[in-house]
């Protein structure tokens, strides 16, 4: 449970806006991808999906490795001082660029790593997609710093769902269906990055007196090595259920288990809203020598995070056949898998916002948890897929993040001397209730289900939670004025 600390009125003003403006993000992106995933999942069917979802798996973890934990990393390049903060942008998109350059071509040499079973090997052209993703996201680092998160929800937000759902829909009716799905990621991604890289340029100016250095941008990779490797971790984590599955299934299931884990996923962005405000004021107030504030900003916007993510949870998880149904009759086997999953990211939600104090405070002690977590799902998943499918790899990926997650906290709570506990009991007194109601109009027809049970769980949380766990502090999210 959190403790009573609560951040500086000032702080919580900086992380209240930018909560708001990354929440507004998430909307607008669930306005976007939930469409996606239905027209996709009806254009093209759950084989096309399957292979879909595994190329990009791929090319993600490409860019997951050029980006060198700079998504994060980058802030705590920034605040290090001693040079100009537009000559550290510039090492982060040369040194991401490069690495990106190198694994485009490994991936071009080798279109079977994206493309198992060959039939996408035609496609090779799709690992030019890398260096879009890499310098996106080292840009919207560098914004993040400096406060400007509309930029992210701006290309992430609006411009990447809606240009891949449209693409999308586009192509399932041209004679380049087959590679619809992979085109319009492409697009949406170019497009991103386009809205990404050109406000970074114009916000940081140009690098005047900045010269490329070899040995400069190696001590870099070097100081985000632990930062780095965590990510990939946890890149993993998120990824080795998919990865298993498509190992011991067809197409067609994984498929089944990608539409499940996108809808899944939907809770998950609540807490990546969060993300680049906190990460900037978490590598400040520990450099700085301030902990316990850094312990307040944690159990502050874990708190937010977790009201907006577990009502989502339930409203999603209890009419489940009915929701994974509005993609086609054959989706809704995957009700027990989207149940688990949906359980999963609220652990992810802990682990992670944990694992952001972490990075700052005991680097190493993360990668250690992080490798350690990674280890535990695969040993489950070997156990559990081939035996139960989607659902075992959907268990074992639940079981791994819960126990990160208390593994982070306790080494967090230990490296800041103050307690990191996200939940409070009036998540839980609300929690409860929301479920109950929910439990309780589950024999109602399926469309009636839905139409009841998630506006009723919202709802019902969103009442509780305001009323008796949200005090003047938790507010300070919904006051415009801050």
């Amino acid at each position: 449970m959190a403790s009573d600390a609560e951040p500086a009125p000032a702080a919580a003003a900086s992380l209240a806006r930018g909560g708001r403006t990354n929440f507004a993000g998430f909307l607008l992106r669930l306005a976007a991808r939930f469409p996606f995933l239905v027209l996709a999942a009806r254009l093209y069917g759950p084989g096309e999906l399957g292979e879909f979802a595994y190329a990009v798996m791929v090319v993600e973890f490409v860019a997951a490795l050029a980006t060198m934990g700079l998504k994060r990393g980058l802030s705590a390049e920034m605040a290090r001082g001693g040079r100009p903060e537009t000559h550290a942008l510039a090492d982060g998109w040369v040194l991401g660029l490069g690495l990106a350059l190198l694994g485009t071509a490994v991936l071009w040499l080798a279109p079977a790593l994206m493309f198992p079973g060959g039939s996408g090997a035609g496609m090779r052209g799709f690992a030019l997609i890398v260096p879009a993703i890499v310098l996106s996201d080292v840009s919207l680092a560098g914004l993040a710093f400096r406060h400007r998160i509309e930029v992210a929800v701006r290309a992430r937000s609006v411009i990447e769902p809606w240009v891949l759902t449209i693409a999308a829909t586009a192509l399932a009716f041209t004679a380049a269906k087959h590679w619809g799905l992979l085109l319009a990621y492409a697009l949406s991604l170019v497009a991103a990055a386009t809205a990404s890289v050109w406000p970074a340029a114009r916000q940081f100016g140009l690098p005047r007196g900045w010269r490329p250095s070899a040995r400069r941008m190696g001590a870099m990779a070097w100081r985000n090595l632990p930062l780095a490797g965590a990510d990939l971790v946890d890149w993993g984590t998120r990824r080795l259920d998919l990865f298993i599955l498509g190992r011991f299934a067809g197409p067609q299931e994984v498929g089944l288990y990608y539409v499940a884990q996108q809808v899944a996923s939907l809770a998950g962005k609540i807490r990546v809203s969060f993300d680049p405000i906190l990460a900037p004021m978490l590598s400040k107030a520990v450099k700085e020598g301030r902990p316990k504030e850094a312990a307040a900003h944690l159990n502050q916007v874990g708190f937010w995070v977790l009201s907006f993510q577990l009502p989502v949870v339930l409203a999603l998880g209890l009419p489940g056949e009915g929701v994974l149904g509005l993609f086609g009759p054959a989706f809704a086997a995957g009700a027990l898998v989207l149940a688990l999953l949906l359980t999963a990211e609220l652990a992810a939600a802990g682990s992670s916002l944990a694992e952001m104090g972490l990075i700052y405070a005991r680097p190493k002690a993360n990668l250690a948890i992080a490798a350690a977590s990674l280890a535990v799902q695969a040993v489950l998943s070997l156990l559990l897929v081939p035996r139960f499918g989607g659902a075992g790899a959907a268990g074992a990926l639940l079981l791994a993040l819960a126990l990160g997650a208390l593994a982070r906290q306790l080494v967090l709570g230990r490296a800041l001397g103050a307690a990191v506990g996200l939940w409070r009991w009036s998540l839980l007194g609300a929690g409860a209730a929301a479920f109950a109601f929910g439990a309780a109009a589950r024999g109602l027809p399926e469309l009636w289900e839905m139409m009841v049970v998630i506006p009723g769980v919202l709802l019902l949380f969103a009442g509780l939670i305001w009323r008796f766990g949200y005090g003047a502090a938790d507010r300070a999210l919904f006051r415009r004025g801050h």
